[in-house]
């Protein structure tokens, strides 16, 4: 039994210890977002535990991208973190994170089910407003960000959240104009029906180079589900705007990308296209996942690489206590990927759709729990640690928003 799991529910706060650096050039770091700064701090570089890994699966190319490689070098097989800047501190519990054109952040909170934009020049929050019908409890609240393709002309935010009833996208017009906290239109519900639980929601929302909208989600500790096509739960969804199936599904009049997963909330594109996912495990592995339209992923039938026909093994596995991943970015031509009980950030080498290295552990322990991470361009990384999400040890300052520099 692990995360999710009775025990890890109502797991107590354990030790740890972190490193939170004193000082931050906040204007620095706004400049970091437009375009370029020069990191300040120690670099939080550590090697990690390398987990076992998976041999690389052949695959099909579907429509979010070629599974060969575009012939680039790979990227060493090790890499660099530095912490470059601290955007915010004092969130609370901190989940989805949308960066706006000018560089500012949206960011979720889960349990409070408002949306703050986050200056980062300054680090000044500023709520825009309160998400309608968010029914906070246990892993589910307000979770995914992102913005709509669109967003230039038709200024909408997405967000996948947890009601009394089900999971669901909605969208909202997000205006400027008026009052702090008034700022969020009423919500347009994109999906409804995602099965909802205390336990495995998922939650994370992204466009992808086709701009649909995909979704991670959970089979709520049902694991049947998973393996159930007709239901939403345990699953990658692909969507237009509005919600409705698309060409280059599996099946014309479903939603559904791919199946056979516990929960998903780790969602990424390289720069071939290639969809990657990172999900929780039970007891033994966690995973990171090459996913590929109609694939079965397993669970629950299995749980890592188990080599069974007709189930599609991850690319990279890792013990539980390791990771427990939540977001994922690719960068540096390298998936990253955020550690809820790991306490630290993976890097996990790619040539292609191959890795090149075994994954190597950066930050271990020194900031907490690890919830989102987002790409921001070249070598630069935002970092969003989950310390009051109920599973923590909050220290003073905590949840914070970091900027690394990565390679």
């Amino acid at each position: 039994m692990r995360y999710g799991q009775a025990h890890e529910l109502y797991e107590g706060p354990r030790p740890r210890t972190r490193r939170v650096l004193a000082a931050f050039a906040l204007a620095g770091c706004g400049a970091l977002l437009a375009g370029g700064c020069a990191p300040a701090g120690a670099p939080g570089s550590e090697a990690g535990t390398s987990p076992p890994r998976a041999a690389p699966t052949p695959s099909a190319a579907g429509p979010t991208g070629s599974p060969g490689s575009s012939g680039a070098a790979p990227p060493p097989a090790k890499g660099s973190v530095t912490v470059a800047g601290e955007i915010a501190k004092d969130l609370e519990s901190p989940w989805g994170v949308a960066p706006l054109p000018d560089g500012d952040l949206l960011v979720a909170s889960r349990d409070k089910g408002t949306i703050s934009r986050v200056a980062v020049a300054t680090g000044k929050v500023t709520p825009i407003g309160k998400v309608p019908g968010v029914a906070p409890g246990g892993e589910g609240g307000l979770l995914g960000l992102a913005l709509s393709p669109s967003y230039a002309s038709d200024r909408m935010v997405y967000a996948y959240f947890t009601t009394e009833s089900d999971n669901r996208i909605a969208r909202m017009r997000y205006d400027e104009q008026r009052d702090a906290g008034q700022q969020l239109g009423a919500p347009d519900t994109v999906l409804r029906g995602i099965p909802k639980g205390l336990v495995h929601n998922g939650g994370r929302i992204a466009f992808g180079p086709d701009k649909m909208l995909y979704a991670g989600t959970g089979e709520t500790g049902d694991t049947g589900l998973a393996q159930d096509k007709k239901s939403l739960g345990g699953k990658i969804l692909r969507m237009t705007p509005d919600g409705q199936p698309v060409h280059g599904n599996p099946e014309a009049d479903s939603i559904v990308y791919s199946y056979g997963h516990r929960n998903v909330q780790g969602l990424a594109w390289d720069k071939d296209k290639r969809l990657w996912a990172a999900e929780f495990g039970q007891n033994t592995w966690d995973e990171l996942n090459l996913i590929e339209p109609g694939a079965n992923y397993g669970w629950p039938e299995a749980e890592g690489k188990a080599g069974k026909p007709g189930l599609r093994d991850p690319v990279a596995v890792w013990k539980t206590d390791e990771a427990s991943p939540s977001g994922i970015a690719w960068a540096q031509g390298s998936v990253w990927m955020a550690g809820l009980k790991g306490e630290r950030l993976w890097r996990i080498p790619l040539a292609g759709a191959n890795p090149v290295a075994e994954p190597e552990a950066f930050l271990t322990g020194k900031y907490g729990r690890l919830r989102t991470v987002i790409a921001l361009g070249g070598d630069r990384l935002l970092l969003v640690t989950s310390e009051t999400d109920g599973r923590g040890s909050p220290e003073a300052g905590d949840d914070r928003i970091l900027t690394l520099t990565v390679r």
